[in-house]
């Protein structure tokens, strides 16, 4: 048995709850890597990573460095005579620091390996529809989500999950798994498998306006699935327009409506308290949005205030 002596590497929540679990297993943390702190929101005050909270408050020994490859940094990274690194939703690694202890670096990616490698493995897992995702402990190489497999769990996507859900669920199979990978680790017992290549992996793109918006030529399914892909963040949108308006929406829950009809794809139907939205193959029914400078609302707290014209589209 090898005493771990581990440095973490990682920035937002999921990271911190695979933290939390190291630790209450009773592992040795000799180390805490996150991001520096930035400004964030309209007064631009400087927002401390989850990691950083939760490093503070156990007070963990925190490193914050803008450059990976800084000498003082690599000095004072290997002073902490970590033998195991773990990262957890952090940044690419320079070969100087994945190699420095003894046993390796190893990563937590919050998919079925090979697939949905890349920047937001657990929204493009629902927008593509994958009924089942899990996580995959690897070894870090110098490609990104490309290393050698230590461990994998899976897990079932209910029909309607939404990402935040799926987040937390993924969290507690991460946490598992990592516990599972130091086990083997402190042991001198893994096996790892390389990953293949084949025509078909799916990718997880990093999330941009372009790929957020809802296009509403496409079917009931694949829009509801974008929809739920991206509720809480970072939210599906679209334009609402009607007459001389036009606003620019967040659509966070909806329902598919498979009916036929007659009306052009985006049309807008809306009643005191429903408010759906025409595609080619039945209407998404729009149950909670927000609207610029509001908070998010339901449909029906959104059509107190508002009603639409038999001209209003979304585009």
């Amino acid at each position: 048995m090898e005493k771990l002596r581990i440095v973490f590497m990682g920035t937002p929540d999921f990271a911190v709850g695979i933290l939390d679990s190291i630790l209450k297993n009773n592992y040795e943390v000799v180390g805490v890597i996150t991001a520096a702190d930035k400004p964030a929101g309209r007064g631009q005050k400087i927002k401390y990573s989850a990691v950083k909270e939760y490093a503070l408050a156990n007070n963990l020994n925190l490193l914050q460095p803008t450059n990976l490859k800084d000498e003082s940094f690599l000095a004072e990274l290997k002073s902490l005579n970590a033998n195991l690194q773990v990262v957890v939703a952090f940044r690419m690694l320079p070969k100087v620091v994945w190699e420095m202890p003894k046993l390796g670096t190893f990563n937590l990616h919050a998919s079925l390996l090979p697939n949905y490698r890349g920047a937001a493995p657990i929204n493009w897992a629902i927008i593509n529809g994958e009924t089942k995702t899990g996580v995959t402990t690897f070894f870090i190489d110098d490609k990104i989500d490309t290393g050698a497999m230590i461990l994998s769990a899976e897990t079932a996507i209910e029909p309607n999950e939404n990402v935040g859900q799926l987040h937390d669920r993924l969290i507690h199979l991460g946490s598992e798994t990592v516990i599972k990978t130091l086990a083997l680790l402190e042991k001198g017992q893994v096996q790892t498998t390389i990953q293949t290549d084949t025509d078909d992996i799916k990718t997880a793109y990093k999330l941009n306006k372009e790929n957020c918006k809802i296009d509403w030529n496409k079917s009931a399914t694949e829009i509801h699935n974008l929809i739920r892909g991206l509720n809480p963040y970072p939210a599906s949108w679209c334009f609402f327009t009607d007459k001389n308006q036009e606003w620019n929406v967040k659509i966070y829950e909806s329902k598919i409506s498979t009916e036929s009809h007659t009306h052009e794809a985006g049309t807008i139907i809306s009643s005191k308290k429903e408010l759906k939205i025409a595609v080619k193959d039945g209407f998404i029914q729009v149950l909670s949005l927000q609207f610029p400078g509001k908070k998010k609302m339901t449909t029906g707290e959104l059509l107190n205030g508002i009603s639409f014209s038999e001209e209003a589209k979304a585009v």
